[in-house]
């Protein structure tokens, strides 16, 4: 068997890095505008002139206030990502705040193109996630303290649920400007138009009047 040379190995390697997650810069930042005769036009988004880009295009105030959680969650996310805060655009980074009533829950979700560290800032927290198929859908669960940090692997279902009889808050960071989310309930049984009956009933193996009264629900989304 003909070997491949080390050179393209290496490169093969460096090129499987290099498109890991959101692509490096190659200026010092392109500040998002919705302006389709912006400057120039980079990750999705066009970029200001960044002869005109001040200070206050790399502050974002909202995380100042605390999250309505009086919804049928009971938790509010406040994202800071890049469609909230135009400085990111290019920068790799976001962040999100995470306010929970007593007993307040954010619900299973993923984001598809982040890794998620997250730090108790009031309260306590059950939170998890579980592995891949390949790792037999195992559960990896802890509760979490004022000051304890824990990390959920990018693209991992995975959850927070207040256990303490006070009010919450957690700030999570997000290796990517624009991290995605999806809510797995709201996905599989609020999804427009609607995924077939006979596709959810064999999937989970339950009567179809379990379906039907599943997909009949409003799914709230607390982002």
């Amino acid at each position: 068997m003909k070997l491949l040379p080390i050179s393209l190995l290496v490169f093969a390697l460096a090129a499987a890095a290099a498109f890991a997650y959101d692509p490096s810069p190659l200026q010092d930042f392109c500040v998002a505008i919705n302006d389709p005769k912006g400057w120039i036009f980079v990750n999705g988004k066009f970029c200001k002139n960044p002869k005109q880009v001040t200070a206050d295009d790399f502050l974002f105030k909202g995380f100042r206030y605390q999250g309505n959680t009086a919804n049928p969650l009971g938790s509010k996310v406040t994202p800071a990502f890049v469609d909230q805060f135009p400085g990111l655009n290019t920068l790799g980074i976001s962040m999100a705040r995470l306010d929970f009533a007593p007993g307040g829950l954010n619900p299973p979700h993923t984001h598809p193109r982040g890794t998620e560290i997250l730090v108790v800032a009031e309260g306590t927290l059950l939170v998890g996630f579980v592995t891949s198929n390949q790792l037999n859908n195992t559960l990896l669960t802890k509760v979490l303290y004022k000051g304890d940090v824990f990390v959920f692997p990018i693209g991992l279902i995975h959850f927070q649920l207040n256990i303490g009889k006070a009010p919450a808050l957690a700030i999570a960071a997000l290796s990517s400007q624009n991290p995605g989310v999806i809510t797995i309930a709201n996905a599989v049984f609020g999804s427009k138009p609607p995924i077939s009956a006979d596709v959810l009933t064999k999937a989970f193996q339950v009567d179809k009047k379990v379906v039907d009264y599943l997909q009949a629900q409003f799914w709230y989304d607390n982002n």
